[in-house]
């Protein structure tokens, strides 16, 4: 997995203090930027986080370039509404040698890891298999139709991997661009760090949460899994280490700063 900070709101704790301040005071849209001192901008988004005025942060967004996580995490984050998501397609590019994500638990037992490296192999020669066939047809529909040849095979082939994408599988790495405000980050980390999560998007969300807060402290200092500032909602679902979780959190808001 490789996570990075493409880019984020240019000073987004002192846009979201002024949108704070705007709401506060009798700030116009000229003077609501004066005055914001390294120390003034940070007593606002720790006011905002104390009081659970959440509305100013939206005006901070940040996006993120994600590589080498499966097809699976892809239709569990997708389900974070209040976010764009630019993913690579299946349909223009090629799976020529896929590479796949391997789940720690298989990975711990050889015989469950050679298992699945068999699967994988098994899905890249029938996906492989699908393409040959299907544009070998596409091939020739196209070149009696009296199109070009170096454009009859790129056309055929797109369309033929098209439907061979089928027999891939969730195992199948991909490469996503996502873009969040900072309050469905806050959202996100709510549900993602924490234990309960799935741990492909919980590591995930950590390495994103750390991205964060290195940029923003203050505007992620009330940010992770609910444990890590309060009590666990969980109930009888609970993981029972929130003792653990708090200090692992405050750890890494010490060390990110």
């Amino acid at each position: 997995m490789k996570v990075a900070l493409i880019a984020h709101t240019v000073m987004p704790e002192k846009l979201v203090a002024a949108s704070a301040k705007l709401c506060y005071s009798p700030a116009t849209i000229d003077t609501v930027m004066e005055g914001l001192t390294e120390e003034k901008t940070a007593s606002f988004v720790d006011m905002l986080a104390d009081i659970g005025h959440e509305s100013p942060i939206e005006h901070a967004s940040f996006t993120f370039g994600i590589e080498g996580v499966s097809r699976a995490l892809l239709a569990q984050i997708t389900r974070h509404r209040m976010a764009s998501y630019s993913v690579q397609s299946q349909r223009y590019v090629a799976e020529k040698m896929f590479e796949y994500v391997l789940p720690p638990e298989i990975a711990a037992i050889p015989e469950a890891a050679a298992e699945y490296k068999r699967a994988m192999e098994e899905d890249q020669a029938h996906y492989d298999r699908l393409t040959a066939i299907l544009k070998e047809k596409h091939l020739a529909d196209k070149l009696a139709a009296g199109m070009e040849q170096k454009a009859a095979e790129r056309a055929a082939e797109k369309q033929a991997i098209e439907d061979a994408r089928f027999v891939l599988p969730n195992a199948c790495t991909t490469k996503i661009m996502m873009t969040m405000n900072a309050r469905s980050l806050h959202n996100f980390f709510r549900h993602r760090c924490c234990n309960r999560a799935q741990w492909e998007i919980r590591e995930l969300a950590e390495e994103m949460y750390k991205l964060c807060v290195d940029v923003a402290p203050h505007l992620f200092r009330h940010a992770g899994p609910p444990c890590a500032v309060g009590a666990c909602p969980e109930g009888k679902m609970t993981c029972g280490k929130a003792k653990e979780m708090r200090e692992y959190y405050r750890q890494l808001q010490e060390k990110e700063r």
